[in-house]
């Protein structure tokens, strides 16, 4: 089969047999997304879709001399073929790992377009074969479990748009080829070659691995294996937290602590991890180091705090809940508008003035303490204020005078398994 007819057939099923109205690509200039433009081109021309509905879609993050050319470049690129056009800027504000912010702003950016121009529209990435082995032996280097050394999905999802990546299966030099075969050139990356990154320091690796039987194709397919156990994983948790998890306020988390114990450990950790990632609104989990010396430290009884959570045991629970450092400067107004902690919103009519802030020690011990929750389980809890007077606290006390609003993306159970 040709890689035409490869990916025409990988695209009709990741978008279900229907024929988009448009279609967002993904390109930066290289080899990978030049070749997905143009297979996304011809797939359109054979599905009665008009070229011009494809749209490449090219973020200029600034970052060295000639971006602003080589999106023009890409512009052109799109225009030979009949495509449409758009390039995206992002500045670096100097914080945090470069790679990653880049990355993040990428899909954040492009996401944000397509939610204001086309939000029925999916986008296309040219992640390829080479990628999935790459990835795999750079978490490998890390430490990374099953999660982190599994394959990336065919399909995600950010801000609500759908990104797919069709070109899974197929090798980066099969790519060049087929643009060799039509003339066609592409724009090199020199970072591509400087092994002061990972990632080429991977590929470089590769090479040398290859004939020991580490192929890239043996290590995507390692990488693809695993994500079918990760899966597997996620259900498991999924069950055992539906069993075992309760959430008897927002954002409060009571694990039974006998089934919870008789659990299998990769169980007993994704749960926790989940919680907090949640409790925090957290990308990513804890480190796995820490991660399991807080579980130890929960099987015998012993609390913590981690990742911007606290850890309570009881007799017969052990509770995640947040961290009262992570919010005791958090205050925000309770005007249902203003997010409190990236969680809680707050409106109520006899509110005006009011503000949301952690209840504290003072404020916890005003309020009558749900049965089975210690008082550490409440002090990160929000509370209404007028000044230094404790108005109301949503679904604890005097709760006729909120309606409160929990984000859904922080709600253990809603969430478990997109975790």
């Amino acid at each position: 089969m040709s890689l035409e007819a490869r990916f025409a057939a990988t695209l009709s099923r990741l978008l279900a047999g229907q024929k988009p109205a448009a279609m967002g690509v993904a390109v930066s200039g290289g080899g990978d997304s030049l070749a997905l433009l143009t297979l996304t081109v011809d797939w359109a021309q054979t599905q009665g879709v008009d070229a011009s509905k494809i749209i490449a879609i090219t973020v200029d993050h600034g970052l060295r001399d000639g971006s602003a050319e080589e999106a023009t470049w890409v512009a052109a690129r799109a225009a030979q073929q009949g495509a449409a056009h758009v390039t995206l800027h992002w500045q670096w504000d100097g914080q945090g790992n470069l790679q990653a912010q880049a990355r993040a702003a990428r899909y954040r950016l492009i996401a944000d377009w397509v939610a204001d121009h086309h939000p029925e529209m999916a986008v296309l990435l040219g992640h390829t074969r080479d990628d999935l082995a790459e990835t795999f032996l750079m978490r490998l280097a890390r430490g990374s479990g099953v999660d982190g050394l599994a394959a990336m999905a065919e399909t995600a999802e950010t801000g609500g748009v759908r990104f797919l990546r069709p070109l899974l299966m197929e090798r980066r030099q099969t790519l060049r080829d087929a643009l060799r075969a039509r003339r066609m050139t592409w724009l090199e990356d020199p970072s591509n070659e400087d092994p002061q990154f990972d990632r080429v320091r991977m590929r470089q690796a590769l090479d040398l691995l290859g004939p020991l039987g580490l192929t890239t194709d043996r290590l995507a397919e390692t990488a693809q294996q695993l994500a079918r156990a990760r899966k597997a994983l996620e259900a498991r948790a999924a069950e055992v937290a539906a069993r075992l998890a309760t959430e008897p306020l927002p954002g409060v988390i009571l694990f039974d602590r006998p089934g919870f114990a008789a659990t299998e450990r990769e169980t007993q950790l994704r749960l926790v991890a989940h919680g907090l990632q949640c409790l925090a609104s957290a990308p990513y989990r804890p480190r796995l180091s820490a991660l399991e010396s807080c579980l130890d430290g929960a099987l015998i009884g012993k609390g913590s705090t981690l990742h911007g959570g606290q850890i309570t045991v009881t007799t017969d629970h052990i509770i995640l809940s947040r961290e009262l450092v992570a919010v005791a400067a958090l205050e925000c107004s309770a005007d249902g508008q203003a997010l409190w902690d990236n969680r809680w919103q707050v409106r109520g009519t006899r509110l005006q003035g009011c503000h949301i802030r952690a209840l504290g020690a003072d404020g916890a011990s005003q309020i009558d303490r749900p049965e089975g929750l210690p008082h550490t389980a409440l002090t990160s809890y929000p509370g209404i204020w007028s000044g230094e007077t404790l108005v109301a606290a949503p679904n604890l006390w005097h709760a006729a005078l909120c309606q409160p609003t929990y984000a859904r993306q922080a709600r253990f159970h809603h969430t478990i398994l997109s975790h």
